[in-house]
């Protein structure tokens, strides 16, 4: 069985020429054939040696994935539906901005943390994605949107690890991942404009700050456990006090100097004032008063027909906000883009055969009460 080229970072790739019996400067020429020329035939690479050609035609191959399908929002963004086999599909989605193109990727076939508020997290988890796998969404969108446009410049300036999936559930494929967006003989992608997104695998948090600190998300979406339990299950094994200490941590080796935390709001459920004055407290005064640098992305919630839930009003998302600006800390209101193609935030779903019986949890996550906000406001004060 061939190697797919996709599959190596760059070191990964100097270490399969190596086993060629080529030094490290072919492996050089032939990352940049492949990711920045987007070049996948090994004839058309004119500049390698034919002895190496001929090797890597019975070697190696570069191998991305078949498109099943694509949508066109009526605002430009763009959605690919990718087939990655034994019935699993997978989006992505690139969302034109005048000042930068973004392409959100998916790490897995479906997301086994099973947040109420995710289309993906309904559909249950069928298996991590590969490294190649994840690159190759990003190698298609490129070159395709370089040939849509035409224009010979790099058209992704941007990737956020957002789409279906928990990045740092499939860490061992993610690193090289990144380390092929951000190597200059690659994509040249900045460490501040990749950015990965996680509901709070503490321990991959970690892991992440020294193998590849990158941009970080956090989908926070509660002030307080009991709430951020039912809505982010993980939370009941990574409570939110061991999240924030894992944020501040990670902001040791950072390329920016905030943790964006993600909160989608959710009418009458994480939205109200006591909710906001809460989230207020919480980041100013966490670890003894040092609180937690950061900024908050509210995320207007794109209702599916599993999720029971409903869509914050507008007025109330703004008055939120207000509460949290007026507070000092920074604060947007993701605009929603690509909600007519289902390409919008929460909305990616593909296909997924799933191997976790995720209707009977969901199920189970929606017998749960929630507690009013006003009753553990009492709580803490009587505590």
């Amino acid at each position: 069985m061939t190697a797919n080229l996709l599959d190596f970072d760059l070191d990964g790739l100097a270490a399969f020429c190596d086993q060629l019996g080529e030094k490290r400067f072919r492996a050089t020429q032939l990352f940049r054939w492949i990711h920045q020329r987007g070049e996948s035939n090994f004839d058309q690479m004119t500049d390698l040696a034919k002895s190496l050609r001929e090797k890597l035609k019975v070697h190696a191959h570069v191998a991305g994935l078949s498109v099943l399908s694509r949508h066109d929002s009526a605002d430009g963004t763009i959605k690919w539906l990718f087939n990655v086999g034994d019935g699993n599909a997978v989006e992505a989605v690139f969302i034109p901005e005048d000042d930068r193109g973004t392409l959100c990727i998916s790490s897995q076939a479906g997301c086994a943390v099973g947040c109420r508020f995710c289309s993906t997290g309904h559909q249950g988890f069928s298996r991590n994605l590969s490294t190649g796998e994840i690159v190759a969404q990003l190698w298609f969108a490129e070159h395709f949107l370089r040939r849509h446009l035409n224009t010979p410049d790099r058209v992704i300036s941007n990737v956020v690890m957002m789409g279906m999936g928990e990045p740092l559930q499939n860490f061992s494929a993610l690193v090289p991942a990144l380390k092929t967006m951000l190597d200059d003989h690659g994509y040249g992608l900045s460490r501040r404009r990749v950015t990965v997104s996680t509901s709070g695998v503490v321990p991959m948090m970690q892991r992440l700050s020294q193998d590849c600190p990158v941009a970080l998300a956090v989908s926070l979406h509660a002030p307080n456990d009991p709430l951020r339990d039912n809505l982010v299950p993980l939370n009941r094994k990574y409570p939110i006090a061991e999240l924030l200490d894992a944020c501040n941590q990670y902001l040791e080796f950072a390329p920016r100097d905030f943790i964006t935390f993600e909160y989608c709001m959710l009418d009458g459920v994480n939205d109200t004032p006591e909710h906001a004055q809460q989230l207020v407290k919480l980041v100013r005064q966490h670890a003894t008063g040092k609180g937690v640098w950061c900024k908050f992305n509210l995320i207007p919630f794109n209702p599916f027909p599993a999720s029971g839930l409903l869509r914050s009003p507008a007025p109330q998302v703004q008055a939120f906000a207000k509460i949290l600006l007026d507070a000092g800390i920074v604060t947007t209101v993701r605009k929603t883009r690509g909600d007519d193609i289902d390409a919008a935030c929460g909305q990616l779903a593909g296909d997924v055969r799933d191997r976790t019986r995720v209707n009977e949890r969901i199920a189970q996550q929606r017998t749960i009460v929630l507690k009013p906000v006003t009753d553990l406001t009492a709580n803490n004060k009587e505590a």
